[in-house]
């Protein structure tokens, strides 16, 4: 493996902060060493480097771009950089220790409440994600080019189920089929034409699909021209710890929503 001092060599000038990206205990005790004035920023998993400064990155991303892009959108969360911030960041490409260095740019277009959603939900990241990307590519593509709206509500599965009532038989009441599968979005996807919400637990599992939610939604601000399904979904995560992902189909967004407040909206289009 090259010497940190190389790797990074020029790539610092006029920099603002450095982000190491799992780094090895002999990789992050090297930079430490180093004479700069950057901000040193660890991001993974776990602080197993004890560092002084770390971004959770609660997820696996196999493409480095998606997984710089929620470091950095991780870190202007906690304050650690802004807008127009020049940040360098050593990842791993091709190898597990650290063998690529690049520039980035941290822009307020990345703080779109994408990392709040993934690492501060109860449910486990990789569910969210999973639901996420569904109600990113149904918005991409419709229901047989026509535009869908969809609600899904993640986490907490028993006291949403409290809070609702069946509207027609539930197809996966008697299955243990678990969100993430290819096959199973597909089914989550021919569903979505139909009335109601998707329930579905901390650990992925599709509890229910056509649920009429039943929280009380007086005191829930929403912004003015979403409808009930968008109430709904503010109202429920309000009374409970669960997240809601909501596609609309009048505008054709997905908004997101935790503690009775919206977090995300974005467009999949964009995404």
């Amino acid at each position: 493996m090259a010497d940190v001092s190389e790797l990074l060599g020029d790539v610092t000038e006029d920099a603002d902060a450095v982000f190491l990206f799992s780094p090895s205990g002999s990789y992050y005790d090297r930079y430490a060493d180093l004479d700069t004035d950057l901000d040193l920023v660890v991001v993974g998993p776990e602080n197993s480097v004890g560092a002084d400064t770390f971004v959770e990155l609660p997820l696996e991303f196999d493409n480095v771009r998606e997984r710089i892009r929620f470091g950095i959108e991780g870190a202007m969360e906690q304050g650690l950089v802004e807008d127009g911030d020049v940040v360098v960041c050593a990842v791993s490409m091709f190898e597990d220790s650290i063998d690529t260095v690049t520039r980035a740019r941290a822009s307020d277009s990345m703080h779109s409440g994408v990392y709040d959603l993934f690492a501060n939900s109860r449910a486990d990241p990789g569910v969210i994600r999973d639901v996420f990307d569904v109600a990113i590519e149904l918005g991409q593509k419709g229901q047989k080019g026509k535009p869908v709206g969809a609600l899904f509500v993640v986490g907490d599965a028993g006291k949403v189920m409290n809070k609702s009532r069946p509207l027609s038989y539930n197809p996966f009441e008697k299955s243990h089929v678990h969100v993430g599968d290819p096959i199973v979005n597909v089914m989550l996807k021919e569903f979505s034409r139909l009335d109601g919400a998707f329930v579905i637990s901390d650990a992925g599992k599709i509890v229910s699909a056509y649920r009429y939610l039943e929280p009380s939604a007086e005191g829930v601000d929403i912004p003015k021209g979403l409808g009930a399904r968008h109430m709904a979904a503010g109202a429920i995560t309000r009374e409970t710890n669960a997240t809601a992902i909501v596609l609309s189909e009048s505008d054709g967004l997905v908004r997101a929503f935790k503690g009775g407040e919206l977090v995300l909206e974005l467009d999949p289009e964009e995404y």
